[in-house]
């Protein structure tokens, strides 16, 4: 395999295991822990310790995505000959790492405190928003293919 092949698969598998990850706590795990336990308290602590594991794994994403694009920049000479769709990519890219960075950073702390269910709240429609925002890069992505 050559570097640049290996730098993009590297990449699509950290964005689909960020984009992913977030529809399945949206559609999948949150739903579920709403319909099976019935006291509030259980199911933040639940939804918290997933959450937990989960910005681990985003976290090292994050930095996967940012390597392996800048390698794959740099690797195709440089910012400066790349396709207005490389540009956005990054820029929405930089806009979902800020967010995640607000989540995890200000809003995740908050679970262990008095306000937990509207930081839970908080988390959720972050989430949503740099999910619609990681579909639209996985659409400009592939418009230039």
């Amino acid at each position: 395999m050559t570097a640049p092949a290996a730098l993009l698969t590297l990449h699509l598998l950290a964005a689909a295991f960020w984009v992913g990850g977030m529809a399945t706590m949206l559609f999948a795990v949150r739903p579920a822990v709403i319909a099976t336990l019935q006291a509030p308290p259980q199911r933040l602590a639940l939804l918290a310790a997933v959450l937990q594991r989960f910005f681990a794994g985003v976290t090292v994403a994050v930095v996967l995505l940012l390597a392996s694009g800048v390698g794959l920049v740099l690797l195709g000479g440089g910012f400066a000959v790349q396709p207005a769709r490389v540009h956005l990519m990054l820029l929405l890219g930089l806009v979902m790492m800020a967010l995640f960075g607000h989540i995890r950073v200000v809003l995740f702390p908050r679970l262990r405190g008095p306000a937990a269910a509207v930081a839970m709240n908080g988390i959720r429609r972050w989430v949503s928003v740099n999910l619609v925002l990681g579909l639209a890069v996985f659409v400009v992505a592939l418009s230039g293919r």
